[in-house]
């Protein structure tokens, strides 16, 4: 018999509620790209993961200008990598938390001018272009995520509100 944890509990109640979000509430059918949207949510419960990307010292990168300066630096599977980071952190942003928007950009930061909505899209884009062959799949779905952010920012805002509403 398999113990279920607690991230067992955690995946299986995102999993819910964006599939019922995505399916019911939108009409928006894509099971690979509801399972990313909820496997994301997971991975973001940490605070660590949301802020995962690192400079080639090591310092942590809080800002979206940051990660792009570090981005166009790399090349090939890091580049692909920190984009995609750039696209999961831009829509947990707008989507789950967009109140958090005003700190994020606020005049004395450096991601004042941008526009997380715009920005997501393309780090999104811009990971699809980059070849990996042992991610074909992922590939696809970063494409999906480019060109459909905001429905998938507003149906993880709208899963906030079925988990805000289920912890009332």
């Amino acid at each position: 018999m398999r113990v279920l944890t607690g991230s067992h509990h955690l995946r299986n109640l995102f999993a819910a509620l964006t599939e019922q979000t995505f399916q019911v509430e939108f009409g928006f059918a894509d099971p690979p790209l509801i399972d990313y949207l909820s496997e994301m949510l997971v991975r973001f419960v940490r605070f660590e993961s949301i802020f995962k990307a690192r400079d080639v010292v090591g310092q942590r990168l809080e800002e979206v200008a940051d990660m792009l300066r570090e981005a166009n630096e790399r090349e090939g599977r890091p580049q692909r990598e920190l984009h995609r980071h750039i696209g999961d952190f831009a829509l947990f942003w707008t989507g789950v938390y967009p109140e958090a928007l005003k700190y994020l950009r606020r005049w004395d930061r450096q991601d004042a001018m941008i526009d997380y909505q715009s920005q997501g899209k393309r780090s999104y884009y811009i990971a699809s272009t980059i070849p990996d062959k042992e991610r074909e799949d992922e590939t696809r779905i970063l494409r999906r995520l480019s060109d459909q952010f905001e429905i998938c920012s507003a149906g993880l805002h709208q899963v906030r509100k079925e988990w805000d509403a289920c912890r009332a």
